[in-house]
């Protein structure tokens, strides 16, 4: 039995934009309450403005380079180019994402670091907390930028409900840790939306693999119908009656395969070095968690 596909919000796309801007938001919001607590306390504050140019800039910075990439993606076309560069960027996220949340992650509680080096840029230059500020926060700004990217390149849509709410709630609890001294279990919240990010990353090496495929078909180097599908959930058909596609619930499109496609990158019809790489991210992505939290 088919499900008539409705046009609106899926869960599977508000949960992938809600994680990867509520864990950037929340470690950008926690080095800018850090900073700003320190120059507070050691009555430095004329370089509060110096501190908001900062966070400003750094986010015109990250507008930027994600409309860079947009574009350079654009400027491919709708041709085996475009595909091959969605697969390489794909891949290129993955990585990008076990970067940050096995390495860098370790650094995000460390607040004497960064109050060491607030406090050293202040004495060097009267723009130095500017420029903690702008690379600090510039970092997690590309990460956003380029992780919300390549989960637009897997769902072809954007969740704004999943991307506001992602960013309150993680300037809220920036704002009760920092301002208001609420003790936060960080390292709780930081390992549960690791292990989701984990399922995301492995999600982004499935569709790359896709999309290298798509590659390899429009450049005729291989035949469409000579690759082994696992599985291959039904076709959709039209319905004569209401004039509508309808999906099995199990395809990218139904109802149960938008919500998997959204959050782990699932294909209805994969091929074998999809499923076999989607595995060993999986793997790989949770053997370093486990190693990291346990």
């Amino acid at each position: 039995m088919g499900f008539i596909l409705i046009k609106k919000e899926k869960k599977g796309r508000k949960m992938a934009e809600f994680i990867i801007v509520f864990r950037e938001v929340l470690e950008a919001s926690l080095v800018v309450g850090i900073i700003y607590l320190l120059i507070e306390k050691t009555n430095q504050t004329a370089h509060f403005t110096k501190l908001w140019y900062g966070v400003f800039a750094s986010i015109l910075a990250s507008v930027a380079v994600g409309f860079m990439v947009i574009q350079a993606k654009n400027a491919l076309g709708n041709n085996s180019t475009q595909a091959l560069f969605e697969a390489i960027f794909l891949y290129l996220t993955a990585f990008l994402i076990w970067y940050v949340i096995f390495w860098l992650s370790k650094n995000v509680s460390d607040k004497k670091v960064l109050e060491g080096q607030a406090l050293n840029a202040m004495e060097i230059s009267s723009w130095g907390i500017f420029f903690v500020v702008f690379f600090a926060i510039l970092r997690e700004g590309f990460e956003t930028a380029v992780f919300l990217i390549s989960s637009f390149s897997i769902t072809g849509t954007f969740s704004y409900t999943g991307f506001i709410l992602g960013a309150a709630l993680a300037i809220l609890i920036g704002y009760l840790i920092v301002a208001q001294g609420r003790k936060v279990d960080l390292r709780s919240v930081f390992k549960y939306t690791t292990l989701l990010l984990v399922f995301l990353s492995a999600g982004m090496i499935a569709y790359g693999t896709h999309e290298a495929e798509e590659y390899l078909v429009k450049s005729e180097q291989i035949e469409k119908s000579s690759i082994y599908r696992v599985w291959d959930i039904l076709e959709p058909t039209e319905s004569a009656e209401t004039d509508q596609t309808i999906y099995h619930p199990f395809h990218d499109k139904g109802s149960v395969g938008v919500f998997f496609k959204g959050f782990f990158g699932y294909n209805s019809n994969p091929n074998i070095p999809e499923v076999i790489l989607w595995f060993l991210a999986m793997l790989f992505g949770l053997n370093m968690w486990r190693r990291f939290y346990y």
